[in-house]
């Protein structure tokens, strides 16, 4: 069986390279007037020499969005560090549409510099995640003359190889968090983080791609079978945290420690970046 064929339907082409995951065109005609609603308050809010690029990415461009359930996600790329008034433009945006579109639950956008994404140190991770996960909106698509990735070691100790580092931080947050919405969407958050994370563990192993989190989890199961069910039910919780309100403190004191070991033990430490980075 050659690479290509092990490599169909896993989100790589016949070279084993990513294949960009969503586009425009697979934008659920409910969630269209979100996206172009984004657009035109971006337009109002940067100037044109302010804002270079802008890209989607999650379950919109997939065209796997839930209406009510799915929440909008950007990126925009500025032309150079984010400011106070850029900080409070993103703000104003994500809280109008939220307030406007029914049909998301929440918006969230992000906001990088262009060196920032085509730095070095950024090769294997934001820029990999702009090229291969994300959908270009407006501007020019800044990732277009960055090599093809594949799903390597390299690639999997870039992206989520710094768990160890966050997990303190998450454990203070979930120990601070008692409000029952607060915990809810920190349980949505660590969730989601810990299910792509036990997937790119394996990632290279598998020798694919997907950012479905039910199969994310699968997959893992196949190398991790002893913690495969704690992994499926992180899956679950990401779509509804709610109904699982004792979860966030077992993953963090069970699940995440042991994937943050693992994690090192097979990919080692992603490269670090300064604080606040």
């Amino acid at each position: 069986m050659t690479t290509g064929d092990v490599s169909r339907g896993r989100g790589l082409d016949q070279d084993g390279c990513f294949v960009r995951e969503g586009s425009l065109e697979r934008v659920p005609a409910p969630f269209a007037p979100v996206v172009a609603a984004l657009s035109a308050r971006l337009t109002a809010r940067f100037a044109p020499d302010r804002l270079v690029s802008t890209y989607l990415y999650g379950s919109i461009p997939r065209g796997t969005a839930v209406p009510g359930v799915s929440d909008l996600d950007a990126l925009l790329v500025l032309r150079d560090g984010p400011t106070d008034a850029d900080r409070a433009a993103v703000r104003a945006v994500e809280a109008e549409l939220d307030a406007a579109f029914p049909q998301i639950d929440g918006a969230g956008l992000l906001l990088v510099t262009a060196d920032q994404l085509l730095s070095e140190l950024e090769r294997y991770d934001l820029a990999w995640f702009v090229a291969c996960l994300c959908t270009p909106l407006s501007g020019p698509d800044l990732t277009a003359a960055l090599p093809r990735y594949r799903p390597t070691s390299l690639l999997a100790r870039e992206t989520n190889g710094d768990l160890f580092r966050r997990l303190p931080g998450l454990r203070r947050r979930a120990a601070a968090a008692t409000a029952q919405e607060e915990r809810a969407r920190l349980t949505r958050a660590v969730t989601r983080n810990l299910v792509r994370t036990g997937f790119t563990l394996v990632m290279p192993r598998w020798g694919g791609w997907t950012s479905d989190l039910a199969e994310s989890a699968e997959v893992f199961g196949r190398y991790y079978p002893a913690y495969a069910e704690q992994m499926r039910t992180a899956a679950r919780a990401a779509r509804n945290p709610a109904a699982h309100p004792e979860l966030l403190d077992d993953l963090l004191n069970d699940l995440a420690p042991w994937l943050a070991e693992e994690y090192l033990a097979v990919h080692g430490a992603k490269t670090p970046r300064a604080e606040g980075c």
